[in-house]
């Protein structure tokens, strides 16, 4: 048994005519579009010849890339494998701590800097202000900062994780509070309830599996950044990296690189698996 079409000749032939205007595009529009092109592609020329980058250096550089990667063959531990996994379980520790505390720092924050659970727009206004500084300074000057504040060492590469995730996690928790549906909190209302049982029960359970998908994502993605962050001295993998590159030990800087895409890897995979159980494969997507 075969359908009917979804559209007859005659049917699309109207539906062209009656929506024509938006599919026809003036000249105004088109010279728009391609003044919009030629545009960033002055724009990128211009910063190209500012920043006078040496393209003709590419080929000398590829051949010293050359070199350092053959002195990667084959890794080797150097006889420091206990070491180098001590340090890689410091930086996943590193990023586990720092994750947790923004996530609990940045929860109540986000109360105050979403529209709808706000007290009053202007704490709205300074608390999404604040957030916006702490989030635009990387995790990177963070840790330089703490560094000089609290020494050498993963306490440092704590702080500079919270501190920058905090201001980045409190404004997706409050976007995510901001497109909940009212009604749920409006039900709780109506039945009697206050604004904190409203809030828990309305409120939370619509955003409470974004959330999580969120701060599982964050600790994937602290995990590189415990890496970089150990490189200034915050201790972790980063650290030994940073060492073995000073003194040339190419082969152990070959092995602590796999050490961190595996692991990595795994947390992707591990985070992935608990993002489709907690919001659903299609709602990732």
């Amino acid at each position: 048994m075969t359908g009917r079409p979804l559209l007859y000749p005659d049917d699309a032939h109207e539906v062209l005519e009656r929506h024509r205007d938006l599919l026809r595009s003036s000249p105004t529009e088109r010279a728009s579009a391609v003044a919009i092109v030629f545009g960033f592609a002055a724009v990128a020329a211009f910063a190209i010849w500012w920043l006078a980058i040496p393209f003709g250096q590419i080929v000398t550089g590829l051949s010293s890339l050359a070199k350092f990667v053959a002195l990667m063959f084959p890794p080797s531990t150097g006889g420091h494998l206990a070491l180098l996994v001590k340090a890689m379980e410091e930086t996943l520790a590193i990023a586990f701590l720092g994750t947790l505390i923004s996530t609990i720092m940045a929860f109540p924050i986000s109360f105050l800097a979403a529209s709808n659970t706000t007290p009053h727009p202007v704490i709205r206004f300074f608390v999404r202000r604040g957030l916006d500084t702490v989030r635009s300074i990387d995790a990177l000057i963070w840790a330089l900062v703490f560094v000089g504040v609290v020494g050498l060492g993963p306490f440092a590469g704590i702080l500079a994780i919270a501190v920058s995730d905090t201001g980045a996690l409190g404004k997706l928790f409050s976007e995510a509070i901001e497109t909940t549906d009212a009604r749920g909190r409006e039900s709780v209302l109506a039945s009697g309830g206050t604004q904190f049982l409203a809030v828990r029960f309305g409120l939370l359970p619509q955003v409470l599996p974004i959330i999580a998908g969120q701060i599982l994502y964050y600790f994937e993605s602290n995990v590189r950044s415990a890496t970089i962050i150990g490189i200034v001295g915050a201790g972790g993998i980063g650290l030994q990296l940073s060492e073995q590159i000073r003194t040339y030990d190419f082969d152990q800087v070959a092995f602590a690189i796999i050490m961190i895409l595996v692991t990595v890897a795994a947390i992707d995979w591990i985070s992935g698996k608990l993002r489709f159980a907690i919001i659903g494969r299609r709602a990732v997507t």
